[in-house]
């Protein structure tokens, strides 16, 4: 019986020595980095030698942001892949940039320091406060001597300068170190969020049928990462083709440097703003009001602050819809130029509630919330080799996993990885030919990603009515080629810096129109001809007249092609009667009352334009005619 009971025991642990697995821990580079506009895919390559049987690899030292979700490995090999997983190593911290650890030395020598000074400080408080209670010399009878008086007041003087002035010289080496402790915090924040995050894992559950060697492709999309498009653009004078400069502006504070990696960029002013107005219709009735002009925010500048309002560098803030944006800088603060139409902005930082917020105001100062950001399951596809009959024995058994000839997909709970869309946004893909570095210290780098060259006519805009200044504009064509997004653009003309504009291309049709900003060469004056402006009654009619007369000349050494818009109202009503008398040759819309004047000017040359235009409406009504 005892001889049995110890074949038995020896058989379960020659079984559960049988079920022990392998694990071997792999340590990557980055190979390859897709930066969406808010994300980046990271792809990681390595060949790993297998022994026979079931192993767990274990790749490390990943990025803590990475989403479950869109975990991909590919297995190229004699080797079969069972499952993947996704994890966190809370022991196990990622590794602190070497000048992260140097800064953090340094204020903690400056907090040690400050301890120090208080110290110091709260002694000569002391002795201060002893000094000051007994300057009484003697009793309340008792006689003093002149000379110990003058000897007392000689000590208590001396004494009492000695320790203000201590107190003075602490006080200032003090604020010095307080001042050289923000600014090391300032530094330290611009690289790294207060939180220490675990690293993260990949666990990847393969069996081979001999020893062998066998390469993975780890590929996962991480989120504190992104970039967004601007432009410089270059247009040396109005007879040269302008010069566009396309730039990627990328951040990352993924926790794990981009060193030397394959880049790929994907998408799926001075003060006054150089973007042009347009007219809105003129449609008249009774107890409507003209069209108004008010001038709409088209720059945005303020501050975004955690909840304890200490400020967030490294914060993403887009116009809404739009792939326009820019990041905060050390002092959390930002500026942005807003595009005709924008209505919200959205502000993101890692860790924190994205908020949306109306474009409200020139200053909008905002303060973000933490989050709990959760991991949900992994999606994951395995591609292996292997006989037909080893996948199958996959299907089923294992949850979540389906499988097509050797290509083996596992998934979580969603089917789908969840992807944010902006409309009327074109898909470009710009890949670096000359391998790039990108820390993750939540600084922005810039990119040069082409340069084009595009040819362009010129003309002078000018909507006297909103805006009396006169607006350059470059007009593209086969500008789709280009790949484009809309961005905030620098503007230089004829070597100078002249502002910024926006880049739009949600709105081009066949011809993309960029806005050069404003050129104080071109004087263009609109006013209101009183002698013709009249108003009489002719029966059971009341009629108004109004004349508009726009002046436009060319203060500049060179010709120069122009349209001038004006406009004149549109009538809604049948009582309502509205007849333009005059428009100076110019063509009339009559749906919008738009009128537009296409015209050349020669150097130092004048032109004036006119409008006139009656209305006529009963008598008995009251009509607001501008």
């Amino acid at each position: 019986m005892k001889n049995l009971l110890l074949l038995i025991a020896l058989l379960n642990f020659n079984y559960a020595f049988s079920q022990v697995i392998n694990e071997k821990e792999v340590k990557t580079d980055i190979n390859e980095v897709t930066v969406f506009l808010d994300g980046a895919q990271i792809t990681r390559k390595q060949s790993v030698s297998l022994k026979n049987g079931e192993t767990i690899l274990k790749f490390t030292n990943l990025s803590p942001f990475i989403d479950a979700r869109s975990v991909q490995v590919k297995a190229l090999g004699e080797v079969t892949v069972m499952s993947v997983n996704h994890q966190q190593n809370f022991l196990d911290k990622l590794e602190k940039p070497q000048e992260l650890i140097e800064l953090e030395s340094k204020l903690k020598n400056i907090d040690n320091k400050i301890g120090l000074e208080n110290a110091h400080l709260a002694i000569l408080k002391e002795e201060l406060s002893f000094l000051r209670d007994n300057r009484v010399i003697g009793g309340r009878n008792e006689e003093v001597s002149v000379n110990t008086l003058r000897e007392a007041a000689t000590f208590y003087g001396s004494k009492l300068s000695a320790l203000i002035l201590k107190e003075i010289e602490i006080d200032k080496a003090l604020l010095e170190l307080n001042r050289e402790r923000q600014e090391i915090e300032n530094q330290i924040r611009t690289m790294t969020s207060k939180k220490e995050f675990p690293s993260g894992e990949i666990l990847v559950k393969v069996n081979t049928k001999k020893d062998s060697n066998a390469t993975f492709e780890i590929s996962y999309i991480v989120s504190n990462a992104g970039w967004f498009p601007s432009y410089d653009i270059r247009a040396k004078n109005v007879n040269e083709p302008i010069e566009v400069i396309y730039k990627a502006n990328v951040r990352q504070d993924t926790k794990v440097d981009w060193k030397n990696v394959t880049l790929k960029f994907s998408s799926s002013e001075p003060n006054v703003s150089g973007v042009a107005p347009e007219l809105k219709p003129y449609l008249l009735n009774y107890n409507i009001q003209p069209p108004t002009y008010h001038r709409q925010v088209n720059r945005v500048s303020g501050t975004v602050f955690d909840s304890n309002r200490n400020p967030l560098p490294g914060a993403s803030v887009v116009v809404s819809g739009t792939t326009i944006g820019a990041a905060t800088d050390i002092n959390g603060n930002y500026s942005l130029t807003i595009p005709a139409n924008a209505t919200s902005l959205m502000y993101s930082f890692i860790g924190y509630q994205t908020k949306t917020l109306p474009i409200s105001n020139q200053i909008m100062n905002v303060a973000l919330e933490e989050d709990m950001v959760a991991l949900d399951e992994v999606v994951v596809i395995g591609y292996g080799r292997g006989e037909k009959g080893v996948a199958q024995s996959l299907e089923g058994r294992i949850a979540g996993v389906s499988v097509n000839d050797n290509n083996i997909r596992i998934r979580g709970l969603s089917n789908a990885l969840e992807t944010a869309q902006v409309e009327n946004q074109t898909t470009v893909d710009f890949e670096i030919s000359i391998p790039f570095t990108v820390n993750s210290d939540n600084k922005s780098y810039t990119v040069d990603m082409a340069v084009y060259e595009l040819p362009a006519f010129y003309k002078y805009l000018s909507v006297p009515k909103i805006d009396r200044g006169a607006f350059l504009i470059a007009n593209i064509v086969d500008w789709e080629k280009y790949s484009l997004l809309e961005g905030e653009a620098n503007v230089f003309f004829e070597d100078t810096y002249v502002g910024k504009t926006i880049l739009d291309v949600r709105y081009s049709t066949d011809t993309l129109q960029i806005s050069l900003g404003r050129d104080k060469g071109i004087s263009v004056n609109r006013e209101k001809t009183k002698d013709l402006t009249s108003r009489r009654f002719i029966g059971s009619k009341k009629e108004e007249v109004r004349n508009w007369k726009t002046t436009v000349r060319n203060n500049k050494g060179q010709k120069i092609n122009m349209v001038v818009y004006e406009q004149v109202p549109v009538s809604t009503n049948a009582e309502i009667e509205v007849n333009v008398q005059k428009n100076s040759d110019g063509k009339h819309n009559p749906e919008n009352g738009e009128i537009k004047w296409e015209f050349t000017l020669e150097p130092s040359e004048t032109k004036e334009f006119e409008i006139q235009y009656t209305v006529r409406f009963p008598r008995s009504r009251i009509l607001n005619v501008e």
